[in-house]
């Protein structure tokens, strides 16, 4: 992560700086890009880098994978890998750590939306200062309840403050999918552009503001941070969400989806909300 315009790779997100000023993280962990704990220590070391970089203006998210910016957790890997971990220099466990940092950074954030942004991805779209999606490809969700849980980075803090609370209860409480037009409406993200506009809109959007100075952008944001969510808030989501993965709800709901498919690429992925619904059929 050292040397201008050459990709640093962690285990699953490479890191490129476009300019000093200019990053991009691309997240690149196929088939599905679903986050396990290896996932969640990659995104400490770059919000460090982040922090500790004097030059990066603004830093864009977005996947080397077709269909998914982030997916939802990884299932298949161990609780207590994830649990065991230290606290993060906010006093939270490491993914919400991530995420109240990434918004008090001096540096801006952008998502770049291609794709299914699922659970985790809806939780970093939420933390970042802005998102743009493909209007034609983008799928956004908070799918937990559907599954009998709670989800655990943010979005019950983040949503009613973002599109309202009726709204937030409508995403959060239907776990449906929720595609870029309809995000756009909602004010979910910025914008849905044309696929095809999507990436050339970013980059002039990211190269014009990596251009502007440091302390302007940061002291910007700051005033503009008072509006936050207080970090407990996520704490406590947190919290909720590894309380409900032990509930016999929850883990009847995930094998219930296993078993149709719910894991690897597939129709139960594409079309993750449709069957949620079946497995209450």
């Amino acid at each position: 992560m050292t040397t201008t315009n050459t990709p640093a790779k962690t285990a699953q997100l490479r890191v490129t700086k476009r300019s000093p000023a200019y990053w991009r993280v691309t997240i690149d962990n196929p088939p599905i890009n679903v986050m396990g704990p290896q996932m969640v220590r990659d995104f400490q070391e770059v919000i460090n880098a982040l922090e500790a970089d004097k030059d990066v203006r603004v830093v864009v998210f977005d996947s080397a994978v077709d269909d998914y910016f982030l997916n939802h957790s990884d299932f298949t890997a161990k609780l207590e890998d994830l649990t065991s971990m230290p606290a993060g220099p906010s006093g939270l466990p490491p993914w919400p750590d991530f995420l109240v940092r990434l918004p008090r950074l001096p540096v801006v954030s952008i998502a770049l939306i291609r794709g299914r942004a699922t659970g985790n991805g809806s939780e970093i779209t939420l933390a970042c200062d802005m998102s743009f999606a493909s209007r034609e490809k983008a799928i956004l969700s908070q799918w937990e309840v559907g599954v009998g849980m709670v989800a655990g980075g943010g979005p019950m803090a983040r949503l009613p403050q973002l599109i309202g609370r009726n709204r937030a209860l409508e995403v959060l409480l239907s776990s449906d999918d929720i595609r870029g037009d309809q995000a756009e409406a909602y004010g979910y993200v910025n914008r849905a552009l044309p696929d095809a506009e999507l990436d050339a809109f970013v980059e002039a959007l990211a190269t014009r503001i990596a251009g502007f100075d440091k302390w302007a952008i940061a002291n910007t944001k700051r005033l503009v941070n008072t509006s936050l969510t207080p970090d407990v808030e996520l704490g406590a989501g947190w919290d909720a969400c590894i309380a409900s993965l032990g509930r016999p709800a929850a883990q009847n709901g995930i094998k219930a989806l296993m078993e149709r498919g719910f894991h690897k690429p597939g129709d139960v992925e594409n079309r993750l909300g449709y069957y949620l619904n079946k497995i209450h059929d």
